[in-house]
């Protein structure tokens, strides 16, 4: 059973739309397959009532009506005519699961509490709904109460009720004490439906869902991209691996649309999924290591049972100072581009040297990259720029300093310009006026970023010259603006060497 739509819109500063609440239960519901959705709380707002009513009238369109759930409270009836009246027919009533909670905040007996719950069961049953129990914060039940916890359960296990939900309420669980608790449930009770909810105080979850399921529950309730309340609650992502993968349990997910609609509820709820967040962080399924990537060439060595391809996602490789000519192979193959050993080696050099510049080097950067190694490499230029710094100050022109190698000879010089660029080339005219050589008029001036939408690394700048009656264009690829065209005006001193 899936809450995103009730427990995980409990996350801090999460509030759903009715019309993306209808679109994430569809999505849960005939892309997703999972098996029981919980839409809301009852009472809460006009506007909660509305998305309610909306998924209600579409899902018995769909004969689905029956997989909707909302959560309701032991509040005299209120809560079921909540329920009815927005057209929903299976009510998860909230009920204590601890000694604590029954005496300290309904102030209580726990006879009392039991004869207020079957009077709800029985207003339920004449509405035609069908009713399950959440015995809140349960795991402090059986770790403070057993008995109180136990007697309620004896009291109310021969009424209609569907399932008895066994949530870790403030996420004090560990896997031991949940199996050890689940085994106890269902050794007193084998005949009962037990669904456990698990919180993620202690970022154990899924680990606790896996000990609960190993131990007998018959329902997990989840959440996308693990939202709910402080810490938030089992990733669905994470339970259907570990349920497939480890405990060879069949479920009707479908596990390839598991991204999309993590994608999804992300761009709704505004929370952004961490990056290695397991099966759906954008980092989960790259490698960033080169003898990973060698690896993965020889007989996936470095694969395991979550193949991206599952999961509608394919198997990345990054590229940086980690990397080795086995993940730019990769890259370069999903490109369909080939390169010669030489030419690898100055690739794979260039990205390393972007890498330690802690830059983010993407495959779509790749084609920018091998184009500025390959086009005009100026590694053995009699050309170096030694220095330059570039300064720009509000009021004031921009200033350049530069220092340049030139056969041999250093020279300097220091110029103000329109643009710190221009300001640059105008420093390095005087420098090449003093020597009495010609530099080439500068015709054309453009700046691209490589495609992708997600890249920052590189700003590539390509320069139009005229030198000598002949026409030629020079390219600079870096992070910033002005060293890219620096880069660029580089490569145009090497050119004009030849000409």
């Amino acid at each position: 059973m899936d809450t995103t739509l009730r427990d995980g819109e409990q996350t801090s500063g999460v509030a759903f739309a009715p019309q993306e609440k209808l679109i994430i239960a569809r999505m849960l519901l005939c892309n997703l397959h999972v098996d029981r959705v919980e839409l809301a709380s009852a009472r809460v707002s006009e506007g909660e009532f509305t998305a309610v009513s909306q998924i209600a009238q579409w899902a018995k369109g769909a004969g689905m009506l029956r997989r909707l759930e909302v959560l309701g409270f032991i509040d005299g009836g209120l809560s079921i005519q909540w329920i009815k009246s927005a057209g929903c027919e299976v009510v998860n009533l909230l009920c204590k699961g601890s000694y604590k909670h029954v005496t300290e905040q309904l102030r209580k007996t726990p006879e009392q509490h039991v004869a207020d719950i079957i009077k709800e069961i029985e207003r339920a049953v004449a509405c035609g709904m069908d009713v399950n129990l959440y015995l809140e914060d349960w795991s402090n039940g059986m770790k403070q109460s057993p008995d109180y916890l136990f007697f309620m359960i004896d009291q109310l296990r021969n009424y209609p009720v569907k399932r008895f939900m066994l949530p870790d309420t403030l996420g004090i669980l560990n896997p031991i004490d949940t199996a050890v608790y689940m085994a106890e449930m269902m050794k007193r009770y084998p005949d009962l439906h037990f669904d456990f909810h698990a919180h993620n105080d202690y970022d154990l979850a899924v680990a606790n869902v896996f000990a609960a399921v190993s131990s007998g529950a018959k329902g997990i309730h989840t959440t996308l991209n693990g939202l709910g309340e402080r810490a938030g609650n089992a990733p669905l992502s994470s339970v259907l691996a570990i349920l497939h993968d480890h405990l060879k349990v069949e479920t009707s997910i479908c596990e390839d649309y598991l991204h999309k609609a993590s994608k999804v509820v992300e761009t709704y709820s505004g929370v952004h999924i961490p990056q290695n967040k397991p099966v759906i962080g954008e980092n989960v399924f790259t490698q960033c290591a080169g003898v990973h990537a060698d690896g993965d060439q020889k007989n996936n060595l470095y694969c395991n049972d979550l193949l991206p391809e599952r999961f509608g996602r394919t198997r990345e490789y990054a590229l940086g100072k980690t990397s080795g000519k086995a993940n730019i192979l990769k890259n370069l193959e999903a490109l369909g581009i080939e390169l010669d050993d030489a030419s690898m080696r100055k690739v794979t050099q260039r990205i390393i040297e972007f890498g330690d510049k802690k830059e983010m080097v993407t495959p779509e950067d790749l084609p920018y990259i091998i184009s500025d190694v390959l086009k005009q490499d100026i590694q053995d230029s009699k050309i170096k720029i030694l220095n330059y710094s570039l300064s720009l100050a509000q009021g004031l022109k921009p200033i350049a300093s530069l220092k340049i190698e030139i056969d041999g000879e250093a020279y300097e010089q220091a110029a103000a310009g329109d643009g710190q660029y221009d300001a640059f080339m105008k420093a390095l005219r005087l420098i090449y006026q003093r020597l009495n050589r010609e530099l080439p008029l500068l015709v054309n001036y453009t700046v691209s970023i490589p495609p992708g939408g997600h890249t920052d690394a590189f700003v590539q700048t390509v320069i139009s010259w005229r030198y000598k009656d002949k026409e030629f264009k020079t390219q600079g690829l870096d992070a910033d603006q002005s060293e890219a065209a620096i880069k660029a005006t580089l490569k145009m001193l090497h050119k004009i060497e030849s000409l």
